[in-house]
């Protein structure tokens, strides 16, 4: 289906750009979420009748947009989970708890916002992508550990995710290596006695 687009969409165009997609991301993403229109002659023109407008209410967002991604860039979020002792989650951290906890910390993040490729499953500092706007993206960083205490070790550089092997030091008695070595000895001096 050919499409005209109201903004710039990432690895499909710019505002304005006719392209063709496929049907169904067109019918079900596109059009209704008013991001583009179909390209027909209509259209075209009621595009160019209105390119300012769209073009001035973009401007405005972005200029929104980077305002807040000024603030968000380099803040850290902490999420405290169970997990296993080799950092393993009980359960995972979703796109839905990042803007839930980015909403919790002041910021107006939809979930639809936060790119993440898998779930975070492990106990960790990870990064995260926000896109606020097709144009602009920050980065957060996502604390994930057990308790406050281990956010704040993982924060200072310690990496928790090593489980912790105890070194145990055996002193040897120098009284006691002596008396084996005697009684070895003196086994092998004793005679041996046939049995008949």
């Amino acid at each position: 289906m050919q499409i005209i687009l109201l903004e710039r969409i990432a690895k499909l165009g710019q505002m304005g750009d006719t392209v063709r997609v496929r049907d169904g991301y067109a019918r079900n993403y596109l059009l209704p979420q008013g991001k583009a229109l179909r390209a027909n002659k209509a259209n075209l023109e009621r595009f160019e009748r209105e390119r300012a407008q769209l073009e001035a209410r973009n401007l405005e967002r972005k200029s929104e947009a980077e305002a807040v991604a000024s603030k968000l860039d380099g803040e850290t979020l902490v999420m405290i989970r169970s997990a296993g002792e080799t950092g393993q989650l009980y359960g995972s951290v979703s796109t839905r708890d990042i803007a839930d906890g980015l909403t919790a910390a002041g910021f107006t993040v939809a979930r639809n916002q936060v790119e993440l490729r898998s779930p975070i499953k492990t106990i960790g500092i990870h990064t995260v992508q926000i896109q606020l706007h097709p144009e602009v993206e920050v980065s957060v960083a996502v604390n994930v550990a057990r308790s406050e205490d281990e956010a704040t070790r993982q924060a200072a550089g310690e990496d928790l995710t090593t489980p912790e092997q105890d070194v145990f030091e055996f002193e040897e008695d120098e009284e006691e290596v002596e008396g084996a070595e005697e009684g070895t000895e003196a086994a092998e001096d004793a005679p041996v006695e046939d049995e008949a």
